[in-house]
């Protein structure tokens, strides 16, 4: 039914020259690297092939065997955080720089480093076995010696394959050569999105052959056309040289299988044409990228301010000894001095909260079956801008179900269609249908018996629904197609939409129980048979906008031709009505998809008319398509009006109130899909996406920079309005009016793109991310989602009918929609502040330690000796402090009810302030008041030996941090007591270990007791003081909530 529309992809040259050159290895051409070429492939001889082809492989796999260590050492090392620490540890190497025991600073450097390194080895481990899993698929194959097993690996150019009923045809390209009844139905919603099933008719000459086995005996090739994008147009052509004459047929996108679509009946013979990576499917796929966080790139932002103070500081350490000696080596030393001011345990803390924040979503029991797959940035979770959406099995469930039927003065919904049922029973019965067909009944106004029943008749007759019959272990399929056996009975259609109409009429009464190419026939509720001849048919087209149908009634002879399309269309075709827009409307604003169904009977001498000039129409050279709708459209007037019919595509459950709440949030939605734009604004309609208040803008279909530019500055004049437009006008836009065009489309509360391919997903997430400079999420359930999903800067996968593709790509992958409102306004949320929390406190108790080794170099000559060493500095950010500090991943300011019932809150993370350089700034100058309180506090109170000022500010300094988390924490939990209450204990029974550095006597007095108290106090009281003065009088949005 969509066969025919073009949808031209938006090509990148230089992504796609890339990719034209890829291969199974990046140095060699052993796997068919090179550009694309024609080629001619032999029936079952792949080893006649003129040309080396790819293996039929996938593979996901960012690294191999041999270059996995290199490969993540050189992504941990390409960034100034940890390139610096390996610098520094380096630098130990070296006498007159060293400082301290090499334990010290490369211990912590391997910690992260062997971290880092396991769970990237997991990762890889994990989609090597997905691609094991995917590769190992058995596939049935025709040879010299039979019917042979082989592996979706070993499946090579070529070959014939035998692809079985809900077959997914994985990572290859074929034509069907053969199929038992001439035609199959195809799905192919994991390729392009689209819903519909398409028909495909396998090569004639080869359908003509008694058993499949003969494929193998006779000589024919395939010229095919060079792999491309386009995923709706092919060109080949077929030759059999035995026969005599040789036969030659031409090949188009009717004969094609692509991969990731799925047979629908029956078994099919296939030659193998494309694999690996030329499939359309890998080509539509663009290359994943190596995603970072956006926290992350602030973090190391902050991590090279901290570095350039470092820098100045111990400039200024060595100026104030008027760069006296060896200064230059003076500089290195006040480097290594001062090094933790940049924290190494930064690194390791965010690691390590990013798994337990992953384990967090993994373990919620409110949306249970999500998966972290990539567990490097949850907290992106929080700050996401622009949310794009699949259609599909995604906001849908793909199953249409009717739900209205309207006749103008009388509408049944749901709750009565017992009484539809009723009316056709009576019209059907046979001694009421014998007693309306006398000649002698009068002619009285219809009734609504009469009205419904033909309504019903119209609704089963004008449609492309084959009913086809299947073995279900009881029955067999002969039998089961003689008898019209109702359990074996499946029907197959172009679209959901006519199935659910086709299975409305079975649940009232008139039952679709065969079709031919020129034959239907319905049952009636007795058992009856009417026989219908099929004189024509008028397929459904983008265009037109309807399908029509001319079928002679066997019982009376009686022509009628039906018809049934969009109301825009069928507007002008039916008789005059009053009611016809209004009740459109009306059905439109409830989501339902709307179709007015008319009829008009026809003389004999009317129909051998029109059949002579619509045959003389069809053999037209030129102008040939104007002139057969010229025919049709003489039969399309004054038709009368039975009835309209809402079919519903069932929304995904609670898709509604997700949507608002991500509305309410600040989150900007847009539905990018394959489907029809009808399609696509009744779901945008039917989901709320578009609330009723909104206008919505439909993009004329444009070709030109003129029509652009005039349908953009018609869309200009609009506000708060919705924008729906098609993939085909929305290239024509980026081509001429990009940055217009995403300005407008910005400022649109949400948008719709139809029939968008899946690189165009792809570019227009890749467009917001560069335009807006905001971050973007991406969820779908499909293959042709993987672009988008990849591309975006969180990818979400739904696990659905159609497969588990998108759900193996993306970053999170969840098993229904709604769990998504979950996932951003708790986990999300919770993941960020936690993460800005915890990030800026390690910075903080790094300042303060840096902050004493200045003021304590400045006391004492800037002399560049370090004022602790060995244990007492790797101890300080571990055992003392790093479970306390960790523990503020286990805080949260507000409950998840809360947090899911008022989603505003998740707007002010938007803004970037629970990390920003004000906040950072605070930090700062906390750090710097409370290592000069302590470390002057301590100078100034010490009495006489050294000693006695490492132990007062140590022990002040470790008393100072877990009170500074705990003004930090805002809810506490069991585990956040624990671990203040260990750190305290740990350093407590290590004083005893530590009489190296401290004078175990002094601790033990009174003297050093208050003195620390004091020191401490005046370090963090006035924090204190000031954080209950500002939530007295400026208190935050939450505060509010939680009171």
């Amino acid at each position: 039914m969509t066969d025919n529309i073009q949808l031209q992809p938006v090509r990148h040259k230089k992504r796609h020259d890339s990719k034209r050159r890829d291969g199974c290895c990046p140095w060699s051409r052993c796997c068919g690297g090179g550009d694309f070429r024609p080629r001619t492939v032999w029936l079952g001889h792949p080893e006649k092939r003129e040309q080396r082809y790819p293996r039929n492989v996938i593979n996901n796999q960012k690294y191999n065997f041999f270059t996995f260590l290199p490969g993540v050492l050189f992504n941990q090392f390409k960034y100034f955080f940890n390139l610096y620490f390996l610098l520094l540890a380096c630098s130990q190497f070296v006498n007159e720089l060293r400082l301290g025991a090499l334990y010290t600073y490369w211990v912590p450097l391997g910690f992260v480093l062997i971290i880092t390194i396991v769970r990237e080895a997991v990762e890889e481990m994990r989609c090597f076995l997905r691609d094991k899993e995917v590769n190992s698929q058995i596939y049935s194959k025709l040879s010299t010696r039979g019917t042979v097993k082989v592996k979706s690996s070993g499946i090579q150019v070529g070959d014939l394959i035998i692809v079985e009923k809900v077959g997914l045809c994985i990572f290859r390209h074929c034509f069907p050569v053969l199929h038992p009844k001439g035609s199959c139905f195809l799905r192919t919603d994991q390729l392009d999105g689209e819903t519909d099933w398409k028909l495909r008719l396998p090569v004639a000459c080869t359908q003509r052959l008694p058993t499949a086995a003969d494929l193998l005996q006779i000589r024919s090739f395939v010229y095919a056309e060079e792999p491309n994008i386009d995923i709706h147009n092919f060109i080949g052509t077929f030759t059999r040289e035995d026969g005599d004459p040789p036969v030659n047929e031409s090949l188009s996108i009717e004969n094609t299988l692509w991969a990731s679509t799925v047979i629908a009946s029956g078994t099919v013979v296939g030659v193998v044409i494309y694999t690996g990576k030329e499939l359309r499917s890998v080509m539509n796929t663009s290359n994943p990228r190596h995603k970072i966080g956006l926290f992350d790139l602030e973090v190391n932002c902050l991590t090279k301010i901290l570095f350039g103070a470092l820098v100045v500081v111990s400039l200024v350490m060595v100026a104030l000894q008027h760069f006296a000696g060896r200064w230059y080596l003076q500089i290195f030393r006040f480097l290594l001095l001062f090094s933790n001011i940049v924290p190494i345990s930064l690194r390791v803390n965010l690691d390590m909260g990013k798994m337990v924040f992953s384990w967090m979503i993994k373990k919620d029991s409110k949306i249970p079956g999500t998966v972290v797959r990539a567990s490097t940035f949850p907290e992106q979770l929080g700050r996401i801008s622009y949310l794009l959406t699949d259609k599909t099995g995604t906001l849908t469930q793909n199953e249409m179900v009717f739900r209205r039927l309207h006749l103008g003065t009388v509408a049944y919904g749901m709750d009565s269609m017992d009484e539809v049922q009723s009316h056709v029973f009576t019209r059907l019965h046979p001694i009421f249908a014998n007693n309306s067909c006398t000649p002698s009944a009068p002619k009285v106004r219809k009734t609504i018996s009469s009205r419904v029943h033909e309504a019903v008749k119209a609704i089963a007759l004008v449609h492309n629904v084959t009913p086809v019959y299947e073995s279900n272990g009881v029955t067999d399929q002969a039998e089961a197609e003689m008898h019209y056996e109702d359990t074996c009975r499946v029907y197959q259609a172009s679209s959901p939409d006519e199935v659910s109409l086709v299975q409305w009429t079975e649940s009232v009464g008139l039952t679709l129980v065969g079709r031919d190419q020129s034959s239907m026939q319905l049952r009636t509720p007795s058992g009856q048979i009417l026989n219908f001849t099929i004189l024509q048919i008028f397929p459904f087209t983008y265009e037109s906008k309807r399908m029509g149908i001319i079928v002679r009634d066997e019982s009376t002879g009686e022509i009628t031709f039906y018809m049934k399309g969009a109301d825009v269309m069928m507007a002008g075709i039916v008789q005059y009505n009053d009611w016809l827009e209004e009740e459109c409307g009306n059905m439109a604003r409830e989501g339902l998809r709307v179709l007015v169904v008319a009829k008009k009977s026809l003389t004999e001498e009317q129909y051998q008319d029109f059949e002579a000039r619509y045959v003389q129409a069809k053999l037209s050279v030129h102008d040939r398509s104007l002139k057969v709708a010229t025919v049709i459209e003489s039969l399309e007037m004054e038709m009368e009006l039975l009835c309209l019919t809402g079919v519903e595509d069932q929304l995904q459950a609670d898709v509604r109130p997700t949507l608002e709440i991500l509305r309410n949030a600040g989150i900007k939605v847009w539905m990018l899909t394959g489907d029809k734009l009808e399609t696509a604004t009744c779901t945008a309609k039917n989901a709320h996406l578009v609330t009723r208040n909104q206008d919505i803008h439909v993009f004329r279909p444009v070709t030109t920079r003129s029509e652009a530019h005039l349908e953009l500055n018609a869309f200009r004049r609009k506000h708060d309005c919705a924008l729906v437009i098609s993939g085909d006008s929305l290239e024509v836009c980026l081509k001429y009016y990009e940055y217009e065009f995403m300005e407008l489309a910005c400022q649109s509360p949400a948008v719709v793109c139809c029939r968008c391919a899946p690189t165009q997903k792809a570019q227009i997430v890749r467009l917001l991310q560069e335009r807006t400079g905001k971050l973007t999420c991406a969820v779908g359930d499909g293959g042709n989602d993987v672009s988008m999903i990849q591309e975006a800067d969180c990818g979400v996968g739904v696990e659905g009918k159609e497969g588990k593709q998108a759900s193996l790509a993306a970053d999170f992958s969840i098993t229904q929609f709604k769990h998504l409102g979950r996932l951003l306004m708790v986990h999300g949320r919770n993941s960020y502040k936690r993460s800005a929390a915890l990030s800026q406190f390690v910075i903080h108790r790094s300042l303060c330690i840096s902050t004493m080794q200045a003021v304590f170099s400045s006391v004492f000559y800037f002399a560049s000796v370090p004022l602790y060493q060995g244990f007492l500095i790797i101890g300080y950010s571990t055992i003392y402090t790093m479970f306390p500090v960790f523990s503020l991943v286990l805080d949260k300011d507000v409950k998840s009810e809360v947090a899911m019932l008022y989603p505003e809150l998740y707007k002010d993370l938007l803004k970037g302030r629970p990390l920003s350089f004000k906040t950072f700034l605070i930090w700062v100058l906390i750090s710097i008041y409370q290592g000069s309180i302590i470390m002057y506090g301590a100078l100034l109170l010490f009495e006489s030996e050294f000693v006695h000022i490492v132990a007062i500010s140590f022990t002040s300094l470790i008393l100072t941090e877990l009170l500074m988390v705990a003004l930090t924490v805002q809810t506490w939990h069991w585990l956040m007591i624990v671990a203040e209450l260990l750190s305290l204990a740990c350093y407590i029974a290590s004083l005893v270990f530590l009489h190296e550095f401290i004078d175990v006597y002094f601790i033990a007095t009174l003297s050093f007791v208050w003195k620390v108290t004091a020191i401490t106090l005046v370090s963090c009281l006035p924090l204190y003081i000031l954080k209950y003065l500002r939530r007295r009088f400026s208190p935050p949005s939450y505060s509010k909530l939680t009171s």
